[in-house]
């Protein structure tokens, strides 16, 4: 059986950290949301991309979650889940039709 964790450290190359080994959980999940995250530059091609919405709503409950505030981290993973199931949509684009 191989190890996941191992496997995931191994593949989290990139990170502006000496050793991943000498982070903590909450920092490692930090760095893996701000890589998740969608920007400004990147809203209008990832806006209805139902995987990358989903996994930025999910690596954001784990970080709330890490921090001990398992109210803020609900909402986050039924919005992932939400955008999984298909149960929402990208709302259109304000600036668009005006």
């Amino acid at each position: 059986m191989v190890n996941l964790a191992s496997q995931t450290m191994g593949s989290v190359e990139g990170l502006n950290t000496p050793d991943l080994n000498q982070c903590s959980a909450e920092e490692l999940a930090q760095a893996l949301m701000a890589k998740l995250t969608i920007t400004d530059k990147d809203w209008h091609r990832l806006k209805a991309n139902r995987k990358a919405r989903a996994s930025e709503q999910a690596i954001a409950a784990l970080v709330f979650l890490l921090k001990n505030q398992p109210e803020e981290a609900l909402p986050r993973l039924q919005q992932a889940v939400n955008w999984l199931d298909r149960s929402i949509s990208a709302p259109p684009c304000e600036t668009h039709g005006k």
